[in-house]
């Protein structure tokens, strides 16, 4: 204000802005992330690593080389393809080849994320569009389980890690996982031993336990949307426990369903990503709710044993569509009228 003059400055919205930056949102997912990355290690040494470091850095790679090749701004800052990185390693089994992380890390940035114009325009989770395509170029290496707390995990690397681009693959001891023995065998694993992360899977496909804790440390500093994993969960013990009641000898107990396979991390590390979940309150619900219900559903019926990964790109194809049947209506505005 000067000699009786107002100076207005106009803004266009919105005009509240939060105090969290993209920076520090990924780097509290990053620090969510690593109790179940060093728990993964501990539970299948050396090869663990080995793919989690080899995914990671080529999901950072190749982010680089796009922005290089389209002259854009440096975005390694904002960590995102770490975490991109991160999760897509903890989806794939331990001794799975490290070439094929190689070729799952480049997908998941080049497919999933940099076609559609990078962060936050990307349509469907990266890390699912790269696990989504070496599930269809390699069935036969992403559906080999190595054991978890092998004796000699530290000090040997599984043969199947080091197999050759294009070459015969080497053969590596192989377990079944507790979807898989349901699926195949119908045998139930105890819930108290996928709880805690005793048993075989993939790197994420830890304890249940860890990755509950990590989600609510990004609910309570308000970094995740928590009626999303809720309503994830909420459907899946629904739908299992619609089907458990009408034949308990045929179909697993909810908490099975809750505690096997990856539907604890995809709920609290996949689902949730914002740029392909919906934005109305109705349709968060709803979006939870159809990923949930269709992990059952393809577990139950499908010819796979699990089933979040096709759920969650589902409802992230699902998402524009909730989001325009559940837009409030404004205030003052008749139903029925424009």
């Amino acid at each position: 204000m000067s000699k009786g003059n107002i100076k207005l400055e106009l803004r266009t919205s919105p005009h509240l802005h939060a105090p969290l930056h993209v920076r520090v949102i990924m780097r509290n997912v990053v620090y969510a992330l690593l109790p179940i990355v060093l728990f993964a290690i501990y539970a299948f040494g050396i090869s663990a690593l080995l793919l989690i470091i080899t995914v990671t850095l080529t999901c950072v790679l190749t982010e680089h080389l796009f922005n290089r090749a389209s002259n854009k701004d440096n975005t390694l800052n904002d960590l995102s393809a770490v975490i991109t990185g991160l999760l897509l390693a903890l989806t794939l089994p331990p001794g799975f080849p490290l070439w094929m992380g190689v070729v799952a890390g480049f997908v998941a940035i080049a497919l999933g994320k940099a076609l559609f114009g990078g962060l936050g325009y990307n349509i469907f989770n990266p890390a699912l569009v790269g696990r989504a395509f070496v599930q269809a170029a390699f069935p036969a290496a992403i559906t080999s389980w190595q054991p978890a707390f092998a004796a000699d995990r530290f000090t040997t690397i599984l043969p199947s890690t080091l197999t050759l681009p294009f070459g015969k693959p080497l053969d590596a001891i192989s377990s079944a996982t507790p979807l898989g023995a349901f699926k195949f065998d119908h045998q139930l694993s105890n819930v108290q031993d996928l709880f805690l992360g005793l048993s075989n899977g993939s790197l994420g496909e830890t304890s249940a336990l860890l990755i509950l804790v990590c989600g609510v440390y990004l609910a309570v500093r308000g970094i995740m949307n928590w009626h999303i994993p809720l309503a994830v969960l909420l459907g899946a013990a629904l739908t299992a426990g619609l089907f458990y009641i009408t034949d308990t000898q045929h179909y697993p107990e909810p908490l099975f369903v809750l505690f096997s396979g990856g539907l604890m991390l995809g709920a609290f590390f996949m689902a949730t990503d914002p740029v392909g979940a919906p934005v109305t309150p109705r349709g968060i619900w709803l979006y939870g709710l159809l990923i949930g219900v269709v992990t059952v559903i393809i577990r139950l019926f499908g010819g796979l044993p699990e089933g979040i990964m096709y759920a969650i790109l589902l409802g992230n194809a699902a998402a524009p569509i909730l989001d325009q049947v559940t837009q409030p209506r404004p205030y003052g505005h008749k139903k029925g009228k424009p």
